[in-house]
């Protein structure tokens, strides 16, 4: 008996997407004669037979939303969610969540299995080894086969769909700037998401607002790390008498080692140590002792706004529909980590 060949095979037989394959046996004015010639013969050799009931549940709205978040224990992540489900709610739409646990490989394997008629498109936010990779061809066969995305918060740049983001550049500049105002000249920086994006733009803030106030880059307080753990092994590194007067923190949890970094070395915060971090999760705004200025993301705008992009594509009439980005503006919540002035 000849095995049945799938879309995916005759694709990559051929070196061209699923969607090219898609057109071009349902006779789409977008694909030339030649390629559509060479598409059937080759289907045609493979035996390939149309899936219908899987074009059935494709054509068939099922008003169900696909989230893929990277972290189940990141309170951001959380709160964009609470936002997403929202506004899905007061539009008639469920919602299917799954997490990636930063790995690729969970994240294809999720948008394989949801994309197949399970739900009408996706809310998400790359993995970290998606961008560590800089791999992202994954979202854009999911795209040109027909199911729209919109990322939140980590964004693949090359990727032509909706994006809902934060403004991490000028946040983190303004961050860095408060503290410079504040009197403090030897800034450390505290980083665990180095490979991310959102992390390389808040470094690159922080040290464009060193540059703008004529501040030296001292390197040894300059903590660039991809994880918790290599992060709380660098600040072990640090001088003992190297003269810190401020923390930016790019990550809630580099927030909470730095406020144990200070209250390690005996520091009097925020009188000799003034901190600020990024993300305003429960844990390190208002549950340590003192609580600490935070970057707030609003999250639960985020998922709202990602949500309404969504559901806007999925139900317009219109085709071609330009994509957006949407730039959240952050607040700096000062609490006890920071002077008054």
């Amino acid at each position: 008996m000849k095995v049945k060949a799938t879309l995916k095979q005759i694709a990559k037989e051929l070196n061209v997407s699923v969607s090219t394959v898609s057109k071009a046996l349902n006779d789409s004015p977008e694909i030339s004669d030649q390629t559509k010639v060479k598409i059937k013969e080759y289907a045609k050799l493979k035996n390939y037979k149309p899936n219908v009931i899987g074009l059935n549940l494709k054509n068939r709205k099922t008003k169900t939303i696909g989230v893929i978040i990277p972290n189940i224990l990141n309170s951001f992540f959380a709160k964009v969610f609470s936002g997403i489900e929202k506004v899905a709610d007061e539009k008639g739409y469920n919602v299917i969540t799954c997490i990636s646990n930063e790995s690729i490989v969970k994240e294809i394997s999720t948008l394989e299995m949801l994309s197949n008629g399970t739900i009408d498109g996706f809310i998400l936010s790359v993995s970290e080894e998606a961008q560590k990779l800089q791999e992202y061809s994954h979202f854009t066969e999911i795209i040109n086969d027909g199911t729209p995305i919109v990322m939140f918060d980590r964004i693949a740049e090359g990727v032509e769909c909706d994006k809902v983001v934060v403004d991490d550049f000028n946040s983190a500049l303004n961050s860095t700037q408060r503290l410079i105002d504040l009197g403090c000249k030897n800034i450390a920086l505290f980083s665990s998401v180095d490979e991310l994006s959102v992390g390389k733009l808040r470094t690159d803030g922080y040290l464009q607002a060193l540059k703008n106030n004529g501040v030296a880059v001292n390197e040894t307080i300059i903590l660039r790390t991809n994880s918790e753990e290599d992060l709380n092994a660098a600040i072990l590194n640090i001088p003992a008498k190297e003269p810190i007067d401020a923390i930016f923190a790019l990550e809630e949890t580099d927030t909470v080692a730095a406020l144990k970094y200070g209250l390690k070395h005996g520091f009097k915060i925020p009188e000799e140590l003034s901190i600020i971090g990024f993300a305003d999760g429960i844990l390190a705004s208002r549950r340590l002792t003192p609580s600490v200025t935070t970057v707030s993301q609003h999250a639960p705008e985020i998922g709202e706004k990602a949500a309404q992009l969504l559901i806007d594509r999925l139900e317009t009439k219109e085709e071609n529909v330009p994509f957006k980005t949407i730039v959240i503006k952050t607040i700096l919540k000062e609490r006890e980590s920071t002077r008054n002035s």
